[in-house]
């Protein structure tokens, strides 16, 4: 049974990645044009791939869905609010005024959640309706961490792109330590190396995080070290959800064609 019932898809970054040409990726014309906005979330695979993200967590019992978008994302709001049929679902809205990181797009959920439980995940990746699930049972924070092998041999994530996701440092009762920048301290503990691909189930202590951090090397609030903080100096404890499975991560252009032949013959009913 579903504990947590409201998600929270990231959709407002850049798409940096995605705006980059590529004459080898083989769009039609919609998907290029929504590439080049960058909001990877739109981009039309039969259908808008957010359209699948959300049928996706229906699936998996949750009830509620907010979109952290921009101010200038009228196009995503006017879809859900007045194109499409939802029947399962409620779509929320929240604005994140500028492109701050992944910690401020998270705070800016936090009159959707309401001092309730909430689950994260990114607007360009498509994950398992059973990791989905397994996330909304848990009572407290926990994240998702894959399998980084079955990343590869299960989804379309690339061996080489890998080392973007980090690697998960877990200790022996099964809560998360920190994530590391490469996956050499986690293979020295032997065993299988496990990943974060941004799905989380956070409960409100983490606004205090969000709020406190500092912007990285990069100059962005980001999720993992607002996460690291609230191990460190809040002691929340996030235990791990453990998935041998395939993600579909499109984040650049030649993503697309994968993620849809993968999709075809999925049912999506909002």
């Amino acid at each position: 049974m579903t504990t947590t019932t409201k998600a929270v898809i990231l959709a407002r970054g850049l798409g940096t990645r995605m705006r980059k040409s590529d004459d080898s990726a083989n769009l039609d014309a919609s998907q290029a044009a929504a590439a080049n906005t960058g909001v990877k979330g739109m981009i039309p695979i039969g259908r808008p791939f957010m359209d699948y993200l959300i049928s996706a967590l229906a699936d998996a019992g949750f009830a509620d869905v907010c979109l952290v978008v921009g101010p200038e994302h009228d196009g995503v709001r006017h879809y859900y609010q007045r194109e499409v049929v939802l029947s399962r679902v409620r779509v929320h809205f929240a604005v994140q005024e500028k492109p701050r990181g992944t910690a401020d797009a998270v705070l800016a959920a936090e009159a959707f959640a309401d001092g309730d439980s909430f689950v994260v995940q990114n607007s360009d990746n498509y994950y398992p309706v059973s990791a989905l699930a397994e996330l909304g049972r848990r009572g407290g924070p926990a994240l998702v961490a894959f399998d980084r092998d079955a990343l590869v041999r299960l989804g379309n994530v690339p061996e080489d792109r890998l080392e973007r996701f980090g690697a998960l440092d877990i200790d022996e009762s099964g809560y998360l330590r920190r994530v590391v920048g490469n996956a050499d301290r986690v293979l020295a503990q032997g065993g299988a190396v496990y990943a974060s691909l941004n799905c989380w189930l956070f409960t409100p202590e983490v606004f205090q995080a969000c709020r406190a951090v500092t912007p990285s090397a990069r100059g962005e609030l980001e999720l993992p070290q607002a996460v690291q903080l609230a191990i460190d100096t809040l002691g929340m404890r996030f235990e791990e959800v453990r998935m041998a499975a395939g993600v579909l991560d499109m984040s650049s252009r030649g993503d697309i064609a994968s993620v849809g032949e993968r999709l075809k013959g999925t049912h999506v009913i909002l």
